[in-house]
């Protein structure tokens, strides 16, 4: 048989968990078993994968290195029973007194090549450049006749380095991947993979992360393009998945002379938007608490759309049996919220728990009442009061109960500071905060409709009572309050948001988009003179390209003021 022949590569879609070398080892271990079992030739681990991504500032201890060689030693031990199997491997190392993120080629327990990424990227969430000395050179190994260049990540969202490795003689591409999710990242990937190194005339293998790890989501979808960028083969989102991809010479395998390489292998199609958002937020949760290691998770169920899509995402996330729902009912609670947020308790089969803050809220009244003297009317220090006490009962059944207290604040909330300090902003986990409220209907709806994949026995049918997703949402700390008495209404606010915030438009752009002058101006000094509170908000999930979190860095204390055009 020529070589050339056939070649399978292994992509190792896996979950590692950051600093945890013996976890990942065997993660990695285990993959490579049953890729080696059937029949792989190759196999790529996605970037980083033995000491987990990103690691941050671990990066800067060099016990941490230690950590990493250990483990690699044991990894290069094991190889021995796979004499020739090709393992690339994704690790961080230290050489020559530089760090760097690291390729290590692997065969028969010995190493035949080692790649240091080229490009690093220090935009939107990654910081790399803090940490990690570039490579200077290509890459580029032969299996069984056919000349494989290595990449990291960044390295293929460059067109210099892809064409350099291209220089040297390679026919495909392997890429080793950390690559974030967010709202439909996959699309970008693949374009973005055809203009770099496709329209080389390279195919190209990558091998990404799946899982979450703080406040990042990674969604895997490993995929296969062949030189013409036509998809071959893809793995599955959301989930740890082993992706088989064979190589062939097309000409070989006509007779001919070598000159093209065929790609194939099983192609998971790629999920639908609202559940890919969905999804993405269900194992962000998962992982969030099993990898710190939390028994369960309670919220504060208002009878409201944002508490009942949080619950929603818990249930989907941990299971029933995991979540627990605490009713927190005040003078102002009306009798719909109840109701509404029994019923869907009911539904999902939840623990659940009324807990009435009439009494505190008058013991606090009391206490204040000096201060609260020669005022006839309710403002935001006892709206503020209410939210604060239910904050207060929250992390206190979470101190005996060990369980993490999620938070139920959406993103048009935390810009606009439509939220209460160390009220419902107190807790551990933030799930949707990086979704605009006009978001959070939406996957309501979906819900409703539909049961994600990702989640075994997931509770068909209408989970969330429609009355909570149609009725106007209000915080009820008032009478007869209603979000929109302090806030634009929310496909206005959420237009704005989008494209001042999340796309980074200056302001006069806004306007000129076609929103009210006196509306831009408002959203911008909330966003602005809110500041303090966001640095304040526990973690929470991003799935967009900009959220509330690493790559948003804004000074508190800043005296700009943006020009914003009048009607």
């Amino acid at each position: 048989m020529n070589p050339r022949s056939r070649v399978r590569i292994a992509a190792l879609q896996c979950n590692p968990v950051v600093g945890d070398f013996e976890g990942n080892l065997s993660q990695l271990l285990e993959s490579t078993r049953a890729a080696h079992a059937a029949g792989a030739d190759l196999v790529l681990t996605p970037e980083l994968a033995l000491a987990g991504y990103p690691p941050e500032d671990l990066l800067l201890r060099p016990a941490f290195y230690r950590s990493g060689e250990m483990a690699f030693d044991r990894l290069l031990s094991a190889t021995q029973a796979w004499p020739d199997l090709v393992l690339v491997v994704g690790q961080a190392v230290e050489r020559a007194g530089c760090r760097h993120n690291a390729a290590t080629v692997v065969r028969g327990g010995q190493v035949i090549a080692e790649y240091f990424k080229q490009e690093l990227p220090n935009y939107d969430v990654f910081d790399e450049q803090r940490y990690f000395t570039p490579g200077r050179h290509s890459c580029v190994i032969e299996v069984r006749g056919i000349q494989v260049g290595i990449l990291i990540c960044e390295d293929f969202w460059r067109a210099e380095v892809p064409a350099r490795a291209r220089e040297e003689g390679a026919e495909l591409i392997l890429a080793l991947n950390a690559s974030p999710y967010h709202l439909d990242k996959q699309p970008l990937r693949l374009e973005t993979a055809r203009a770099n190194v496709c329209s080389l005339g390279c195919a190209l293998i990558a091998a990404n992360l799946v899982g979450g790890q703080d406040e990042l989501v990674f969604d895997g979808g490993s995929f296969a393009l062949d030189a013409q960028g036509t998809i071959r083969a893809q793995a599955r989102q959301f989930a740890t998945d082993l992706l088989l991809v064979d190589v062939v010479d097309a000409d070989v395998a006509k007779g001919g002379r070598a000159s093209a390489l065929k790609l194939s292998g099983r192609i998971e199609p790629a999920l639908p938007l609202d559940e890919q958002v969905y999804s993405a937020l269900v194992l962000g949760v998962r992982d969030y608490l099993g990898k710190n290691g939390f028994p369960g998770a309670l919220l504060g169920l208002s009878g409201g759309v944002d508490s009942a899509l949080t619950m929603a995402v818990a249930v989907d996330a941990l299971g029933a049996d995991r979540v627990r729902a605490v009713m927190m009912p005040s003078r102002y609670t009306a009798d719909i919220s109840w109701i509404d947020a029994r019923e869907m308790a009911e539904r999902l089969g939840v623990r659940y728990d009324e807990i009435p803050i009439a009494g505190p809220f008058e013991a606090f009244h009391d206490l204040l009442a000096n201060e609260l003297v020669g005022r006839s009317s309710t403002d935001t220090t006892e709206e503020n009061l209410q939210a604060r006490i239910r904050g207060t009962l929250l992390m206190a059944l979470s101190n005996r109960h060990g369980s993490i207290v999620l938070t139920t604040g959406n993103k048009s909330e935390m810009a606009t500071g439509y939220c209460t300090l160390y009220g419902d902003m107190a807790g551990g986990f933030a799930v949707i905060k990086d979704l605009l409220k006009t978001t959070v209907w939406r996957l309501c709806r979906w819900r409703n409709g539909h049961t994600p994949a990702m989640v075994a026995n997931a509770i068909a049918g209408e989970i969330i009572p429609s009355r909570i997703i149609d009725r106007p949402p209000s915080a009820e700390l008032r009478p007869e309050q209603t979000d929109q008495d302090s806030l634009p209404p929310y496909d206005l606010l959420d237009g704005i948001l989008e494209l001042y915030m999340e796309q980074g438009l200056p302001a006069e752009d806004v306007v000129a988009a076609g929103f009210p002058p006196e509306a831009v101006s408002l959203v911008v000094r909330l966003m602005r003179i809110n500041e303090y509170k966001r640095r304040q908000a526990p973690v929470g999930i991003r799935v967009t390209h900009r959220g509330f979190g690493r790559d948003w860095r804004y000074p508190i204390t800043s005296r700009f003021r943006e020009s914003i055009p009048t009607a």
